[in-house]
């Protein structure tokens, strides 16, 4: 029987995912570039590439090595696709720097919060 859920789309997309890398015999880097070059295919938005920012990272992706995906597979997806997946790209590294600023400025409130004894 199924369990309730607040969220039950995030969290059977994040079952697929787990099951997907389970059963996949790719190393980490190239799981990732795979992953990346099937959502500039798809013309995925943003939101897919920002849940792709923390696993690339851990991979060691590299801006540079981005680049080379997106040269690698435009003479198959075509230049809208590539372009339209740099501009999902760019929103998606701008929210999660906005994230990162937001969870850093949390950060630093608690802990002087903390030390004023508030």
């Amino acid at each position: 029987m199924a369990t309730a859920s607040d969220t039950p789309v995030l969290d059977t997309l994040a079952a697929m995912t787990v099951d997907s890398i389970e059963r996949c015999g790719l190393d980490d880097e190239t799981l990732i570039l795979t992953r990346l070059a099937a959502l500039v295919a798809m013309d995925a938005p943003p939101v897919s590439y920002l849940a792709h920012m923390d696993p690339a990272i851990k991979a060691g992706m590299t801006a540079e090595r981005l680049q080379d995906v997106l040269v690698a597979i435009a003479p198959v997806v075509g230049t809208a696709r590539v372009m339209s997946a740099a501009g999902h790209l760019a929103e998606a590294f701008g929210f999660a720097i906005a994230l990162a600023e937001s969870e850093a400025e949390s950060i630093a409130r608690a802990e002087t919060k903390s030390r004023s004894g508030s």
